[in-house]
């Protein structure tokens, strides 16, 4: 049973969803732009540098955003292979050169050929109830050009048990819509309902300590079971409570700051 309750988890959200939070998120990347395809690329390619130092993860997401001429969507549909090198000597933690041409690759393929990430993640949450499926589908498809092996540890799938944060994260901040300027709500015909809470070692630690999860193991398994939990508390937006459970060392409660980790 939760150790904590509703009225306590909705104020530590709205001590955190506010815009204040952006400037130290990965999400300030997207923020940048107001075209919805720019935010949709630099919002994809920022969740999937998002681990380890948040302002090692922005600045190099910046930097990645930048080689682009700060024109993600242009810059991937119209893009040719001589305007890809200066990609090959970009790195972040293990993310290398060779993944981030792909990624830009893949991403080429899907708006010119596939009708853009929101269509594709719509299509798959249409068929299916479990919010892994959709994750799965859609790394299917950006996986389906030639590539290194190396590369696919980069997009995790849930149907191999990963709790696959980052890409939750990065749903989060299409589908969610809260109003506060923070996430985004671009992507119209997916429930905020059907996302899965963001799950790492920082927020699955308070939501056991809070007894929001009783899984060991971070994992996917671990993450459906604190979305069910979430639910109880409001089952239209769930995942609102991931500013909780990330954000519980805000600022603007006493003696608490920031998480520097997105591991």
């Amino acid at each position: 049973m939760p150790v904590i309750n509703r009225h306590f988890l909705d104020f530590v959200v709205r001590q955190v969803n506010q815009t204040a939070f952006i400037e130290h998120d990965p999400i300030s990347v997207p923020h940048l732009f107001t075209a919805k395809e720019d935010r949709e690329i630099a919002g994809f390619l920022s969740a999937v540098l998002a681990w380890g130092q948040r302002l090692v993860t922005i600045r190099n997401a910046k930097k990645l955003i930048e080689r682009m001429d700060l024109a993600p969507y242009d810059f991937v549909i119209n893009h040719n292979r001589n305007e890809l090198k200066p990609f090959q000597d970009f790195a972040h933690r293990t993310f290398n050169g060779v993944d981030t041409v792909y990624f830009i690759t893949s991403l080429k393929n899907i708006y010119l050929r596939l009708g853009g990430l929101e269509k594709i993640f719509t299509s798959a949450f249409d068929e299916s109830e479990d919010s892994g499926i959709p994750i799965h589908r859609f790394r299917k498809v950006f996986f389906s050009l030639k590539h290194e092996k190396r590369t696919e540890k980069h997009l995790a799938d849930p149907l191999s048990g990963s709790a696959a944060k980052r890409v939750n994260m990065f749903l989060r901040w299409m589908i969610r819509k809260d109003n506060q300027g923070v996430d985004f709500g671009i992507w119209k015909n997916i429930p905020a309902s059907k996302l899965v809470c963001p799950l790492d070692v920082h927020s699955a630690r308070n939501a056991r300590q809070w007894g929001l999860l009783q899984r060991r193991q971070n994992d996917w398994e671990a993450a459906v079971e604190l979305t069910h939990m979430l639910k109880t508390f409001d089952p239209v937006d769930p995942v609102k409570y991931d500013f909780a459970l990330f954000g519980f060392s805000s600022t603007k409660l006493p003696g608490l700051h920031f998480r520097e980790s997105l591991t």
